[in-house]
């Protein structure tokens, strides 16, 4: 894969902003250079100098857990910057396309359109997996991203690894695999396959399994060269301090947050039985995801009733393929059972 092919042409010769901190090599105990408070800052913290803009710590401390390279990882202001920044970088507006599978994760049509890209939408079968013959014919020479969430959000199934194997050997643009989800899967993360396939991008976040979403840290893999467009076009200090200072120190927990993964399958195992056995619902959906959508008689009414109790879930019973269905996090053990009993009260 040739990725000055795939770049937009203004991106082929654009001259990245240089931060003060990019035109020197070695130490320093002085720095004059960035117009910074040079007395510190308000806080216990010493915040008064520009982060990383390369998060380079933080970086490292990822590849230890991930065995990802540093040059082969990009962090962003969440994965939402990351997939506005493909956008950027390789879609030239109302020439190129994208192609998304609904029912999906909703942000790939809004950074779309934000950057005026055509989307084509190729839904998923009815069993939410991949209709590749669709895909095969919804693309053509200016398709540049086929976007797949897997597990997917709001179905919250895994997508058959064989056919994401199929989109990756058959196109000739970067496939962008949406692993949010992951750490809650039986299935395998791609991020192992980077080497195979240049033209495949892995995102994953610290908001779910990590428990940082207040944080918007997200994490892109990839091939050297899509990383380094990344940065190209990425804003100077798009990670502060703070968030690089936090996560690095999350990182040092990794036993807790494997511990409370286990806790929210099990939790979601039994919520899903518990949820099969009311009247009210008709069909409750496998998930490898931290969350559940169950199929009900009365979407709206159900959700009403809900947000009644103070209890919010989200109605996805305008989302295509998804008629009649409500999506549901699992919550704590005393959470689950404040909803299941909120359900029984509706039936």
């Amino acid at each position: 894969m040739d990725i000055n092919k795939l770049q937009r042409e203004n991106i082929k010769n654009l001259r990245p902003y240089s931060t003060a901190r990019d035109e020197y090599k070695g130490q320093a105990s002085i720095f004059l250079d960035a117009n910074e408070n040079s007395y510190g800052s308000p806080l216990e913290e010493n915040y008064n100098r520009y982060p990383d803009p390369l998060q380079l710590d933080l970086k490292d401390a990822i590849s230890k857990i991930k065995g990802v390279p540093i040059e082969n990882t990009f962090l962003g202001n969440g994965s939402d910057e990351a997939i506005d920044l493909l956008f950027r970088a390789f879609c030239e507006p109302k020439q190129d396309n994208v192609v998304i599978l609904p029912p999906t994760y909703g942000m790939y049509e809004v950074s779309a359109g934000i950057n005026n890209v055509e989307i084509r939408k190729v839904n998923l079968l009815p069993n939410f997996q991949l209709d590749l013959d669709g895909i095969a014919e919804a693309v053509d020479e200016n398709t540049k991203l086929i976007f797949i969430c897997s597990p997917n959000n709001p179905t919250g199934n895994s997508i058959v690894r064989t056919d994401i194997e199929t989109v990756l050997a058959n196109f000739k643009g970067l496939v962008v695999i949406d692993e949010a989800y992951i750490n809650y899967a039986k299935q395998r993360t791609f991020i192992k396959e980077l080497t195979e396939y240049p033209n495949l991008v892995v995102l994953q976040t610290f908001s779910k399994a990590w428990g940082l979403a207040a944080l918007r840290l997200g994490m892109a893999f990839a091939a050297r060269p899509v990383i380094d467009v990344l940065n190209k076009v990425k804003p100077p200090y798009n990670i502060n301090q703070a968030t690089q200072d936090i996560a690095l120190k999350a990182l040092q927990n990794i036993e807790q947050v494997n511990e409370w993964i286990k806790i929210t399958v099990a939790e979601r195992e039994n919520l899903s039985k518990e949820l099969a056995a009311l009247a009210i619902v008709k069909k409750v959906y496998p998930s490898d995801a931290n969350f559940i959508l169950i199929e009900v008689e009365n979407a709206l009414s159900t959700y009403n009733a809900l947000v009644a109790e103070g209890i919010i879930i989200r109605d996805r019973s305008k989302v295509t393929l998804c008629e009649g269905c409500l999506r549901i996090t699992i919550g704590t053990q005393e959470e689950n059972k404040t909803l299941l009993a909120a359900l029984k009260n509706t039936q």
